[in-house]
């Protein structure tokens, strides 16, 4: 994730609908979504992100699931590895927390905002008529 990451008061990525992404931040932000698009991940970060003080102890992730704790381990791991989650060992057990950073690029990417390149080159320039039934 490092072709876009802001720098002082630089928004941090421009909206899809604004410019096309580089080849390499498109590989970026995949890593991301492709790793929330499993259900189990989805929840693992949104308990994590909603566990007050914004972080959460592996002890209080793990019964809100139906799976074993290696299962639990490899899902926490996904998410670390695509940069959402950053951890740290306190004895025994491992707390998470999310990245801010890593959600403001995937929600300021899927923002709505008009484009700045021109329209389609195959754009009919005659107007179109409705068909009538």
């Amino acid at each position: 994730m490092s072709n876009q990451i802001p720098s002082g008061d630089e928004p941090c990525c421009p909206p899809l609908s604004r410019e096309p992404l580089t080849s390499d931040w498109a590989t970026d932000l995949a890593r991301m979504f492709k790793a929330l698009g499993d259900p189990v991940r989805l929840r693992m970060l949104s308990i994590v992100a909603s566990h007050q003080g914004g972080e959460s102890c592996v002890c209080d992730i793990s019964p809100a699931f139906d799976l074993s704790q290696p299962t639990i381990s490899h899902h926490l791991k996904v998410l670390r590895e695509a940069g959402l989650l950053d951890c740290e060992r306190r004895g025994t057990w491992v707390y998470y927390r999310v990245i801010p950073a890593a959600l403001e690029q995937l929600s300021s990417v899927l923002a709505t905002e008009s484009g700045v390149l021109p329209g389609s080159a195959c754009a009919s320039t005659e107007p179109v008529e409705e068909a009538v039934s």
